[in-house]
């Protein structure tokens, strides 16, 4: 199986776990949302474990616009047992109002997942904090490869006192070259 489809893969069980595209209990999006200044590239800083990210390490996302108004999603990981770079693409939708952070993403056909916009650096947009259907997934993202600690610690702290299970976060190594 090449890489690249064991990457799509892997992101395509997420969708069919979460097979939702809800915000978890008690938890409300960003509003005042500006798609435009959200895309780019974003580093993986934090993240609960999921198979679909077992292993990998250099985590990115870039987001760009698709002709049919859209978000194409490319997420790319270096893979630390094969050695290899793995990526997979799909594609976003903006869910409610366009000023909302809050998305639908897929990666496989008609299944789509949460992408649920918690927090955001609204100045200067770099940095957020991500939250799928439920509390079982959540990233925090930065636009460079390393954050703040202040803002880190701050960031844990609003997703512990929304009950994610922040003591599993795995912080993401990105010392794999490009």
């Amino acid at each position: 199986m090449s890489v690249k489809v064991l990457f799509l893969a892997r992101f395509s069980l997420l969708l069919i776990l979460c097979g939702c595209t809800g915000v978890p209990d008690g938890v409300e999006t960003v509003d005042d949302f500006e798609l435009d200044r959200y895309l780019g590239r974003w580093y993986e800083i934090a993240r609960l474990d999921h198979r679909f990210e077992r292993g990998l390490s250099s985590v990115t996302a870039n987001y760009s616009l698709r002709d049919d108004g859209g978000v194409r999603v490319l997420n790319k990981g270096f893979n630390t047992d094969s050695g290899e770079w793995e990526e997979a693409e799909g594609k976003a939708y903006l869910v409610e109002t366009p000023d909302m952070g809050r998305l639908k993403v897929s990666f496989f056909g008609p299944f789509y997942g949460g992408y649920n916009i918690i927090e955001l650096d609204k100045q200067d947009y770099s940095y957020s904090l991500v939250a799928g259907p439920d509390t079982g997934y959540l990233w925090i993202l930065a636009r460079t490869p390393d954050l703040d600690q202040s803002v880190v610690d701050t960031l844990v702290a609003k997703a512990r006192s929304l009950g994610f299970p922040v003591d599993e976060l795995i912080f993401v190594d990105h010392s794999s070259k490009r």
